[in-house]
């Protein structure tokens, strides 16, 4: 059984007020993502990433990350995706003959909660490889369908009730109506366990669905949405100016401080009616 949060005694201030009661906190643990791959006809298996986060969708989280960081191109190339070790250690067998860019193997990975993928040293670095510019036919969406999915996105996190200590994603249809919802102590891990569940069933490219995301638009969050080839992110609080580059440089649409009917469109307004 998956535990996504945890009781434990703490002591609550109110005023003047000092109480001892329970509390419900968000479980925050260490994944590390292994790949196996074969070379000169020899199975071979990397440790690719260690990733802090809450557990469970623990195969569409290894998934995405691998997706979006260009290391597995479509679900046709994933022999085995099981837990090993425990329930800590995630391995992703690809199938014989799939190329395995090893430049990108060497850059070993950690993965904090709240910082994303780290040591990307410039912009260059951090560049999607292999991605098209967005159609600006795929996804257009109402401005009704995009007010009613924050709501929707909150009542759909089971766990932030307990803790309050979890970010969110979604990918919504042009109706507004959820296709898939992930909760994690990360907001790039909640994003790759959508990408990972949208790549296992056949939908990526995903031409007509929007990402709405609970925190902030960074950089690293729209570049995982235009690997996807999602036309739309969505975010409750503010973009980066970074995300806002990428945004305008492959035609997705952003949108920021999407909160109670309001919302700021900082690239890509023609696909808003």
């Amino acid at each position: 059984m998956t535990v996504r949060s945890q009781t434990i005694a703490i002591t609550k201030i109110r005023g003047n007020l000092r109480e001892s009661v329970d509390d419900r906190l968000a479980v925050e643990e260490p994944l590390e993502i292994r790949l196996g791959y074969e070379q000169d006809g020899q199975r071979h298996t990397r440790s690719i990433s260690i990733t802090m986060r809450t557990p469970g969708d623990d195969e569409n989280l290894a998934v995405g990350f691998l997706f979006s960081e260009g290391m597995l191109r479509s679900a046709d190339e994933l022999a085995i995706v099981k837990p090993c070790r425990g329930d800590n250690t995630i391995r992703v067998e690809l199938e014989a003959g799939v190329a395995v860019n090893l430049d990108r193997l060497t850059r070993h990975f950690y993965t904090s909660s709240s910082c994303g993928v780290c040591g990307k040293a410039s912009l260059d670095a951090l560049r999607v490889q292999g991605v098209d510019r967005l159609s600006a036919m795929g996804g257009q969406f109402s401005r009704s369908a995009i007010v009613g999915v924050p709501e929707r996105l909150r009542a759909a996190q089971e766990t932030f009730d307990e803790t309050g200590g979890l970010h969110a994603a979604a990918a919504f249809d042009p109706q507004g109506d959820l296709i898939v919802v992930r909760e994690d102590v990360g907001r790039h891990n909640a994003v790759d366990k959508v990408i990972g569940f949208l790549l296992s069933e056949g939908r990526l490219p995903a031409q007509d669905y929007g990402l709405m995301v609970s925190g902030r638009a960074s950089f690293e969050l729209m570049q995982k949405t235009v690997v996807a080839g999602m036309p739309l992110l969505a975010a409750v609080s503010a973009p980066s100016s970074l995300a806002v580059e990428l945004a305008r440089e492959f035609n997705v649409t952003l949108v920021g401080f999407l909160r109670g009917g309001n919302f700021n469109i900082y690239a890509g307004e023609e696909r808003i009616a």
